[in-house]
């Protein structure tokens, strides 16, 4: 694997049934990139972001991250090497606080438990982390709120956080802008655009603007085939793709 590339794809394939969810696919991620997967509903992207976090096995090929052969290893196993995801359908604790949320996730990854008889000097590093999460994400005014009272774009802030908290090198954001207003995909645009260079990013998302706007560079998938890979002008200006999924998009 060259060194710049965190995450090497080859030849997945998954089927259910007589259903070819992926076939074949070859994709890699450079260390500190963007790279979007976009493609038409049924084409197949959830299926495959979900063999990247190893929630499904695919049935051939293998997955490559960091230098390593991580085709067989658990979903916790990959979180622990750094490689988290969140998910279309947001997934938080709706009735414990925003601090709360990601202080279980940062003792979630330190392995530590949130208790009375722990050292005093555990439980604040452990809250610090949190708030300092927090701000990444934008909520540091929202600690004490309810996250099941949060806006539905403070939810999927809150969800990227919780996904942060892990540490990754690389990011499987799934549809991270599916039902946000304006302002609220303005702001995970922003949120996005504030962590690159620093984690690797897979961004799954049907949002055109936010795509090109976020990608260094965009495959595209339909019917479970990579049909192509490039620039977001490459992509843009391609011919098969613009038939198949972009239509009439300025080029």
């Amino acid at each position: 694997m060259n060194a710049g590339i965190i995450l090497d794809v080859r030849g997945l394939s998954k089927q259910f049934g007589g259903v070819q969810a992926n076939y074949n696919i070859d994709f890699n991620v450079n260390d500190g990139e963007i790279h979007a997967l976009i493609g038409p509903n049924g084409a197949g992207k959830t299926t495959f972001v979900a063999q990247l976090a190893g929630m499904i096995r695919s049935d051939t090929g293998s997955i490559f991250f960091s230098g390593n052969d991580v085709t067989g290893r658990t979903t916790h196993e990959r979180v622990r090497s750094g490689l988290a995801r969140s998910f279309q359908v947001t997934s938080i604790f709706g009735s414990r606080s925003v601090l709360e949320n990601l202080a279980l996730a940062v003792q979630a990854r330190s392995g530590t438990s949130l208790s009375f008889w722990r050292p005093v000097s555990t439980e604040t590093a452990i809250h610090d982390d949190a708030r300092a999460l927090a701000g990444e994400v934008g909520l540091a005014s929202r600690l004490n709120e309810s996250a099941g009272n949060l806006a539905h774009g403070e939810q999927r802030q809150l969800e990227v956080g919780l996904a942060l908290a892990t540490r990754p090198r690389l990011l499987l954001l799934d549809e991270p802008m599916a039902g946000l207003g304006p302002d609220e995909s303005e702001r995970m645009i922003t949120l996005i655009q504030g962590l690159k260079g620093r984690h690797a990013i897979v961004l799954v998302e049907h949002d055109m603007d936010a795509v090109f706007r976020l990608a260094d560079r965009i495959s595209v998938l339909v019917s479970g085939r990579l049909i192509a890979t490039g620039s977001p002008s490459q992509i843009r200006e391609d011919a098969e793709v613009r038939k198949a999924y972009l239509g009439d998009l300025p080029v």
